[in-house]
């Protein structure tokens, strides 16, 4: 949850690779599984398609919608 919040606070980019990496204030996330997991899961996505870099990460819509469950709970 914490990286989605990250990502939601506009703290995140990722790379722009089959295996998308997460960058959170500048630093590689060091739970690079997670970060995988929430890409290919549909939760994060990059902002714009690029062939090589880093782009700015953003929340899905099931990505908000995992935010908005933890948050009632």
């Amino acid at each position: 949850m914490a990286m989605l919040r990250a990502v939601a606070a506009d703290r995140a980019q990722m790379s722009s690779s089959c295996e998308p990496d997460l960058f959170v204030d500048g630093f590689a996330c060091c739970d690079q599984m997670t970060a995988h997991l929430l890409a290919h899961g549909g939760y994060i996505r990059p902002a714009v398609e690029v062939s090589v870099g880093l782009v700015p990460a953003r929340l899905t819509e099931a990505g908000h919608a995992a935010l908005l469950i933890t948050q009632a709970a």
